[in-house]
């Protein structure tokens, strides 16, 4: 996996994966950033919440459960001394479908969390405390 991160003068620099895809990334203005684009820490939670969201609707599919929408809202706390290293993040999933079993969700909440995420498993080994919940949305 590589990536290439251009300063583009300011505290504004452009990320382009290894894969060919681009994000701005900005810092505050306390630091010469101009709301641009998101905080390197923000773009650590976001992947984050990727790789486990992905990880919970790979998982629920191969399940055959009929889900129609998840969603991943991250809460995170950073020490107060520099460096400002995460310290807890809370997962909250959103899990929308008609007819979808609940122990299948906690399932892959738990998969996710315990064996698949590569991002929370690391964050977690370099000491995060991680936690998850989830709630179902019946549709009707």
């Amino acid at each position: 996996m590589k990536a290439r991160i251009q300063w583009a003068g300011e505290a504004l620099f452009v990320a382009e994966s290894g894969s060919g895809h681009a994000v701005v990334i900005d810092g505050p203005a306390e630091y010469g950033g101009r709301n641009l684009g998101v905080r390197p820490m923000e773009m650590v939670l976001m992947g984050l919440g990727g790789c486990s969201n992905f990880d919970v609707v790979s998982i629920l599919r191969k399940s055959r459960q009929p889900i129609e929408s998840c969603e991943v809202f991250l809460e995170a706390e950073r020490a107060e001394e520099d460096p400002k290293v995460f310290t807890k993040i809370h997962l909250h999933f959103v899990v929308k479908g008609r007819g979808l079993k609940e122990g299948q969700v906690q399932r892959a909440v738990a998969l996710s969390a315990e064996k698949y995420c590569s991002a929370s498993i690391m964050l977690g080994r370099a000491g995060v405390e991680i936690t998850h919940d989830y709630e179902l949305v019946e549709l009707g």
